[in-house]
């Protein structure tokens, strides 16, 4: 079938009227060969690229569980300031909105007043009022 002839092979020059059959049934069969293998290869990468985008798909529910996760459960440990843990939970309800899932506003207030210790009670309260 010489399947592999245009691999192997440079296009040969398109035969003119004073070509010889040799160079006419040539360049035929590369062609043959070129359009066998072009096809090959759209058939090939169309199931390639839908396997890929699958794996991204699979990472991104992935990464947007951990992400959750790690929003949900962030408490204020005094290690850092308050302005650096609000700005970490901002960040990372920032990268989930890229993962298009969006958190509400109100949600993320809730979530960074509940994480922030019973000595911010007063200032709970206040922006409860």
């Amino acid at each position: 079938m010489d399947l592999d002839l245009a691999l192997h092979v440079n296009e040969p020059l398109i035969p003119k009227e004073s070509s010889t059959p040799e160079e006419r049934s040539l360049y035929e069969s590369w062609e043959r060969s070129d359009y066998l293998s072009v096809s090959l290869i759209k058939t090939h990468a169309r199931d390639f690229i839908k396997a890929i985008e699958e794996q991204f798909v699979n990472a991104d529910k992935m990464l947007a569980n951990t992400l959750m996760k790690r929003l949900s459960g962030m408490k204020f440990d005094n290690s850092k300031g308050v302005l650096e843990h609000i700005m970490e939970m901002r960040d990372i309800a920032a990268r989930l909105k890229s993962l298009e899932i969006e958190i509400f506003k109100s949600y993320l207030v809730y979530l960074i007043l509940n994480s922030l210790s019973t000595e911010y009670g007063p200032f709970k309260i206040l922006y409860n009022i």
